[in-house]
């Protein structure tokens, strides 16, 4: 019996997990998760790279429109950027702006 209440709270958790990727923040928040490595948890860097939390939504929008046509300078953020829609960037600019 103990073993079905921890599989049933496995599955809430899971469940809770998968509607909050489904709303636009989530998802927002679920493809920003790759941004982490470079510009911090949740857009905070802590090195040089520079920190993306707070800033206008805009203006990391047409950062990473630049950075997918290959028209900004970049090491690696252009093979990144290709990877994802117009969309799906949308996301992650409106993500990162709502952060404090």
């Amino acid at each position: 019996m103990r073993f079905l209440w921890i599989a049933f709270a496995m599955c809430m958790l899971a469940c809770s997990a998968s509607q909050a990727a489904d709303s636009g923040q989530g998802k927002g928040r679920y493809l920003a998760s790759t941004c982490a490595n470079c510009h911090g948890t949740d857009g905070k860097s802590v090195g040089s790279v520079p920190s993306l939390a707070g800033q206008s939504a805009e203006n990391i929008l047409t950062k990473l429109a630049e950075f997918k046509e290959g028209t900004r300078p970049a090491t690696i953020m252009h093979q990144i950027a290709k990877g994802y829609t117009d969309d799906q960037l949308k996301l992650v600019a409106d993500y990162f702006a709502g952060q404090k």
